[in-house]
């Protein structure tokens, strides 16, 4: 097993040179003696509390690579519940609708078909990352030899399609109708999960990459501008409302307007909080990744809200939402989280906010965003840089005279503009954000930028 597949977040490799079903058995064992650890008194009394979750997502080996999965869960003496082919919201909705003690899906979300990986999530869905868990996994992984004993435990297949249906229902507006939308599935799971929960919604729904049998059209990552051609082409033949692209295991969504335009996730941020603050009290927070457009803390402060500016990656989002008990949460990498959703992320449940947000305004999407793009912004560009520390140590340098944070990487704000840079986790780049006020402020600050970093590479 390739000690390289444990990345912050999750685990994630080539199938099946760094992950195969060796390493699948090993990672099944040693996650599900992690999950039941963590149980304590009451919950030890729990039937499901003693069972895991397991899910697949549609690539050709996944269904291999679970059976081994279970295997090496079994072997433990713990209870399977296979939920078979679903997407990995539906697992985070499994493990608080049965009350297990965890889950792992098997999916390698955004990367190309030669991928493959798994998702844990412990008690409530909370997400094992490397500082909540998956240290340990990787410990117990690496350090045992496959041995093949009997099978402790029992596997039981559920279908959940009904319940998850209703669940995602619950957050769409009754009263939505009559809109044309395009759906871009990726050949991912959205392909399967989108006609069982909307296919009785009176919406039209013109489906791109339904097919969901693990080759894909295009790589199944909405934010590879490349990836959305498709769409927007539709988009404008259909004379559709918006269009939406979903990633591999669809817990991510992004969004384009009806003239086949991108609105970023950080203004699908901004878009949705009149919609949410206007139902809540107005202490209620928001949580914004700080890659984000100042427009998202100027839109939360305007709703009477509280901006809670937070690090990248969903494990921090998640905590943070919790912590504090907002209702809901967003990052530029599509990723959005609402309380109600056991504060997990799904591409389903947004996808319903995003309508009732187009049906109740009545204007087209373009102009409800139009005074939104208030800001020129450079999205997030990458730089292959060897020395990461010493480089944003040289940045801090350069621009004293603004204020300063390392909240996740180094951010400095001016009046006028700001830039957050900030290191890969597993490669030798550096990934830059910029922001102005103007165009023209943004073009010449990102040459200063450029010219301390270097050439842009493609990622």
């Amino acid at each position: 097993m390739d000690p390289a597949i444990f990345k912050a977040y999750d685990i994630r490799g080539l199938y099946p040179d760094q992950l195969d079903e060796d390493a699948a058995w090993k990672i099944g064992n040693a996650s599900a003696q992690f999950l039941r650890s963590l149980l304590r008194g009451y919950e030890r009394g729990q039937a499901n509390a003693q069972c895991v979750c397991v899910g697949r997502d549609m690539r050709t080996h996944s269904r291999s690579l679970t059976h081994a999965l279970i295997e090496g869960m079994n072997a433990t003496g713990a209870n399977v519940i296979d939920l078979g082919l679903i997407d990995t919201p539906q697992m985070y909705f499994a493990i608080n609708h049965l009350g297990t003690c965890g889950g792992v899906q098997v999916t390698a979300s955004h990367n190309p078909a030669q991928y493959n990986g798994f998702k844990i999530s412990g008690l409530q869905a909370k997400p094992v990352g490397a500082d909540t868990g998956l240290k340990d996994i990787k410990h117990i992984a690496t350090a045992f030899r496959h041995t093949k004993g009997p099978a402790g435990g029992s596997v039981e297949s559920v279908d959940l399609s009904d319940e998850y249906r209703k669940h995602v229902l619950k957050f769409l507006n009754p009263k939505v109708k009559g809109l044309k939308i395009v759906v871009d599935a990726s050949n991912g799971m959205a392909g399967k999960m989108v006609p069982i929960i909307f296919g009785a919604v009176p919406v039209e729904i013109i489906p791109l990459n339904f097919s969901h049998d693990g080759t894909f059209k295009h790589d199944p990552n909405p934010l590879v501008e490349s990836n959305l051609a498709e769409l927007k082409q539709a988009i404008i033949s259909e004379k559709a409302h918006a269009g939406f692209c979903f990633d591999g295991d669809a817990d991510r969504l992004m969004m384009v307007d009806e003239t086949g335009t991108n609105v970023p996730a950080d203004i699908m941020v901004a878009m949705m909080v009149p919609y949410f603050l206007k139902k809540e009290p107005p202490a209620t927070t928001v949580i914004y990744d700080l890659r984000s457009s100042w427009v998202v803390k100027e839109e939360i402060q305007k709703y009477g809200g509280t901006p809670r500016r937070d690090r990248v990656g969903h494990a921090f989002m998640k905590k943070t939402l919790r912590d504090t008990h907002g209702v809901f949460g967003g990052e530029l990498s599509g990723h959005f989280y609402y309380r109600d959703n056991f504060y997990a992320d799904s591409g389903m449940v947004t996808l319903s906010h995003m309508l009732n947000i187009i049906y109740e305004d009545g204007r087209p999407a373009s102009e409800i965003v139009k005074p939104l793009r208030r800001y020129a912004a450079s999205g997030e560009i990458n730089f292959k840089v060897d020395k990461k520390e010493e480089m944003m140590k040289e940045m801090a340098k350069k621009y004293k005279e603004g204020q300063a944070d390392d909240l996740d990487g180094i951010t400095i704000q001016f009046k006028d503009w700001w830039f957050n840079c900030r290191p890969s986790n597993t490669e030798p780049l550096l990934r830059l954000n910029v922001e102005a006020r103007t165009k023209d402020l943004l073009d010449t600050k990102l040459a200063e930028l450029k010219s301390m970093l270097g050439q842009p590479v493609a990622h």
